[in-house]
């Protein structure tokens, strides 16, 4: 279908992307080396189309993509399984949203990206990822988290195990949100009646605490 036309790592601590030959995708953690290896997270790699950047005449790794390949990301809904390269094989979850950063790069450019900074997605089966590697739509497909950010926290409280809550900073990690959007959890929460099912991480109570164990897998 496409290949890989760079790859790139954002180390912990550090601000841009780095680009490199190739990458060692962990199955159900991410990129190694990466500062968004983490196992809860949908938000593992970043995946961008070439046709962005030459539409908007963009530098290259300004959308800070971990893999940069020769297909419209946007064509791809979530729950699509990409097989890149020999094994590896990663799980799209949802579009990722323009940033405010991207201002800082260039004005106006949020408004005109729109939806099209890429796709952010899980590694579900590991694998070294080299540039210039085959990238392959395969026929089976994962469950499709939700685009809108509210209906994805209520897929991850769905999936919350009887007996347990979970913290709203968990939460929103699970959702893959930042945690700024935790001050509209009452409110959400309360609207669906599900306040039971999340707690502000100081809060009392007995129940234990879930932490996403098996919600990805």
């Amino acid at each position: 279908m496409g290949k890989v036309l760079a790859v790139a790592l954002r180390a912990p601590g550090t601000a841009a992307p780095t680009p490199v030959d190739g990458a060692h995708a962990l199955g159900g953690l991410g990129l190694e080396g990466d500062r968004h290896l983490d196992a809860r997270s949908p938000r593992q790699v970043l995946l961008a189309s070439k046709e962005v950047y030459e539409e908007l005449g963009l530098a290259p790794s300004s959308l800070r993509e971990n893999l940069l390949l020769d297909i419209a990301t946007g064509d791809l809904p979530s729950g699509t399984l990409l097989r890149i390269g020999a094994e590896a094989v990663v799980r799209v979850s949802f579009q990722c949203e323009a940033c405010g950063s991207l201002e800082w790069l260039r004005p106006g450019l949020v408004r005109a990206i729109g939806r099209r900074r890429g796709v952010l997605a899980r590694v579900h089966a590991g694998g070294v990822i080299h540039r210039g590697d085959r990238v392959e739509v395969l026929d089976a497909r994962a469950p499709a988290l939700a685009e809108d950010w509210r209906a994805r926290v209520l897929q991850v409280l769905d999936a919350l195990p009887p007996g347990m809550v979970v913290d709203y900073a968990e939460l929103a990690r699970l959702a893959g949100i930042q945690s700024s959007y935790c001050r509209a959890f009452p409110r959400l929460l309360a609207k669906h009646g599900l306040a039971h099912k999340a707690l502000p991480a100081r809060s009392a109570g007995a129940l234990p605490r879930w932490d996403g164990a098996g919600l990805y897998d």
